[in-house]
Parts: C-alpha cells; structure tokens; sequence
C-alpha cells in the first residue's frame, strides 16, 4: 500500500482575474500554478493553505473556501499527494516575489496553460465555471 503526505492549493481567483505563481525552484519549478505546500504536523490543512499562501505571495486570508480534494502520483515516486483545493477571492496585501514563486495576475481567458502542470487544462476551466 502506498503512503500520502498532506498537502494544500490555494487558488485566488477574482470576477476578471486570477493570480497564479510561477514556481521558481524545487518540484514544479518552471511551472504556473496556484499558492501551496506540505501541511506541517500540528497544523490544519486550513492553516497549512493559508500559512504557504502567506510565505509564497505575501498575502493574507481570513476565509478559504474548499472546493476539492485530488490525489497526484508520479512515476518512480511511491508517496501520493493528497491535495486539498481552496479558493479565495479576497486577500489582504499586494502579491510580491518570493524565493520560491513570482506571483502574476492573468485575466480568465489568458491562463496560461502551456505554462501549467499538463492536467491543469482538464480541471482548471471546470473550477472557473463553478463545477
């Protein structure tokens, strides 16, 4: 049986816009994708979103919606990610630079999904149409 390892995606998605980050180093480097990370022991997965959101673009939330919940594997790797989907529309601060992502407002119809993880073309139109 293969083990998971928790972890969170939070995606900011506002009326005209959304803000996606362009990961910088480590797994996905190279690749746009929402905010997120490793829940860390002792925290909830809430607290683990709002936590990587906070350290990856500089901005805060008070109120994350939940909207999914997927399991990734990849070849050669034997640990699952158990991944938790969350959306916001509403943050406190101005999206800044990271070491690990540069955050950029794209609007609906510009998503950049030659520059996403491959499944992102299946999914990510389904959440902006609420499904």
């Amino acid at each position: 049986m293969r083990t998971s390892r928790l972890y969170t995606l939070v995606l900011v998605l506002q009326p005209q816009r959304a803000l996606l980050g362009m990961k910088k180093r480590g797994f996905g480097a190279g690749r746009c994708n929402g905010f997120g990370g490793k829940v860390q022991e002792g925290e909830t997965i809430e607290d683990g979103a709002k936590r990587e959101l906070q350290e990856e673009s500089g901005l805060t939330v008070d109120r994350l919606h939940k909207v999914g919940q997927t399991t990734f594997e990849f070849t050669g790797d034997p640990e699952l990610m158990d991944v938790h989907v969350f959306c916001t529309d509403s943050v406190q601060g101005t999206p800044v630079e990271s070491d690990e992502m540069r955050p950029q407002w794209f609007r609906l119809d510009q998503i950049p999904f030659r520059d996403m993880w491959p499944d992102d073309c299946y999914w990510f139109p389904l959440l902006l149409q609420r499904k």
